[in-house]
């Protein structure tokens, strides 16, 4: 199987394994009641799936009716048939991120950071500084509402991999490798707090991710970077692109048709 169908069959088997997953028609939907950033709720289609509007109006409504934003993540050539349908119905395209992967014998070392501990978290309150770096680097304020502490501990549980960078003992970074699966495992989440940017920790803790990773028996480590820029920082460490990804959503004051 080419390694951008790998990908996306392992971004399908985790949202099938995620506890509050939804089946509707040829999708699906995986939702997270504790984490209402759109990045942690979106759709997945089915292999080759053909949406009627009927279909796509109950996605619709299955979004709605849990207060998350219409949206899905996928690899444009899982379902070719999907796109213009979703078009059809209203959806605008967010961006079409490039998908990243790294295997064993491709990973480059990274500088060193002074003063720079990168840890698995252990304590409750370990988990609960990575989670608020995470919190703040996505976009949220204030405290953190609890499902990016669950999402860390699931990855450590499930032998993926969850990190907290801390700078002269401040938190300054945190991530995670989600739950293996057929010896794939997705890099995400990785935020570096505010004012700790563009010293290297953010090369360092993906390095750190994947090496653990791949010493926990993963064959290949993949991504979606934020932008070119991000994108620069993991082709440092070791990274390739192996296909290109679909983020599509559907405003909130947009009806569909």
């Amino acid at each position: 199987m080419p390694l951008d169908a790998e990908v996306q069959t392992h971004a399908r088997t985790l949202a099938l394994r995620s506890p509050d997953h939804l089946r509707v028609g040829p999708f699906t939907f995986r939702h997270n009641p504790g984490w209402e950033i759109k990045y942690a709720n979106y759709a997945i289609p089915d292999r080759d799936a053909e949406p009627t509007a009927a279909e796509l109006d109950a996605l619709i409504a299955a979004f709605r009716e849990r207060d998350r934003m219409p949206r899905l993540e996928y690899l444009p050539g899982w379902a070719p048939a999907v796109e213009p349908a979703l078009l059809a119905a209203g959806f605008t395209v967010e961006n079409r991120p490039p998908v990243l992967a790294c295997v064993p014998g491709g990973l480059l070392p990274t500088r060193p950071v002074d003063g720079l501990a990168i840890a698995e978290p252990a304590t409750d309150a370990e988990f609960g500084a990575a989670a608020l770096v995470l919190h703040h680097g996505f976009g949220g304020t204030g405290e953190a509402g609890g499902g990016e502490a669950a999402w860390l501990r699931a990855a450590v549980a499930g032998g993926g991999v969850a990190a907290l960078a801390t700078l002269d003992g401040v938190p300054a970074g945190a991530g995670g490798c989600s739950l293996p699966v057929d010896g794939l495992t997705e890099l995400s989440g990785l935020a570096v707090a505010d004012g700790f940017r563009r010293r290297g920790i953010g090369a360092a803790l993906s390095a750190h991710l994947t090496a653990t990773a791949f010493e926990r028996g993963c064959r290949v480590v993949w991504l979606e970077p934020g932008d070119a820029d991000v994108e620069r920082i993991y082709a440092g460490v070791g990274f390739r692109r192996v296909g290109e990804k679909l983020n599509i959503s559907l405003d909130p004051d947009r009806s569909a048709g």
